[in-house]
């Protein structure tokens, strides 16, 4: 498993001797190497941030997902520094809170195509705790060391994506709302699951639950979804876009995948 240590808050500069240990943190995220981890649904492009991370001084590869339950897992599994998230794949910017808010030490750096530049959309994104926004089409060059600003600063808008953070449009009530999740993560991955068609049994298979544990989050699903069944659920999560349409893909760690954690147990049935 990739597994990596996070460095507390950043600052700029200085002299370590004099300025303690944060400023120390802060160096120290200036040359380590870093996991990057790509979530994306086209796969010659997944293939050539690959390539482009590879061949970084100072980054290494750390995996890919392709759907936004497989992007949870990857984060749990292989512990990447930094994940790179296509902006189409995630519209309404759900999946970069969920991140965010469940990983705090993880950095996301939202890859910005020609549908989502919009002032709205970034404003938006950096509400959801984005902590990098670039183009999609950036050079690889721009692109890595828009990465590595990212991680050290915590907070980086490429030159040619920041004027729009100053146009009309991107003020509260247009942009810059965080999008609210009613689920939890795990209600997340069981609705992914559901919508690809998957019984609570192979959800269940999937996530290492009992099916009971299962059917518990289906019916917390149903009530804060204020759904009649799964396919209104269903329904309801794309209408909102809280699911995408994207391919049926696990995720894929760049290392040995860690042990599979054990099945959880089913309630002992209670004695009348």
């Amino acid at each position: 498993m990739a597994h990596t240590e996070h460095s507390g808050n950043t600052g700029h500069g200085g002299n370590t001797r004099h300025n303690g240990p944060a400023l120390a943190r802060t160096a120290d995220r200036g040359t380590r190497t870093l996991a990057v981890a790509a979530v994306d649904p086209v796969p010659i492009f997944r293939e050539g941030l690959h390539s482009v991370i590879d061949h970084t001084p100072g980054l290494r590869w750390a995996g890919h997902a392709a759907s936004h339950h497989a992007a949870i897992q990857l984060c749990e599994q292989a512990r990447p520094d930094v994940v790179l998230l296509d902006a189409a794949f995630d519209p309404r910017c759900h999946l970069t809170a969920m991140l965010t808010e469940s990983q705090p030490a993880l950095v996301v750096v939202v890859l910005v195509g020609p549908e989502q530049r919009t002032p709205a959309y970034l404003a938006t994104a950096l509400a959801a705790g984005a902590h990098g926004v670039l183009p999609r089409a950036a050079e690889p060059r721009r692109l890595t060391d828009g990465i590595r600003r990212a991680y050290v600063e915590r907070g980086h808008t490429d030159p040619a994506l920041a004027p729009l953070l100053d146009a009309p449009g991107a003020g509260p009530g247009v942009g810059g709302v965080p999008p609210q999740t009613p689920l939890s993560r795990r209600e997340y991955q069981v609705l992914q699951l559901i919508a690809e068609g998957m019984e609570n049994s192979a959800v269940a298979e999937t996530l290492y639950l009992s099916v009971e544990t299962v059917r518990t989050h289906v019916k917390s699903i149903l009530r804060k979804m204020s759904a009649h069944d799964r396919t209104h659920a269903v329904t309801k999560a794309f209408r909102e876009g809280l699911l995408v349409l994207g391919p049926e893909e696990p995720a894929h760690p760049a290392q040995s995948t860690p042990e599979q954690p054990a099945r959880e147990q089913p309630p002992h049935p209670q004695p009348s």
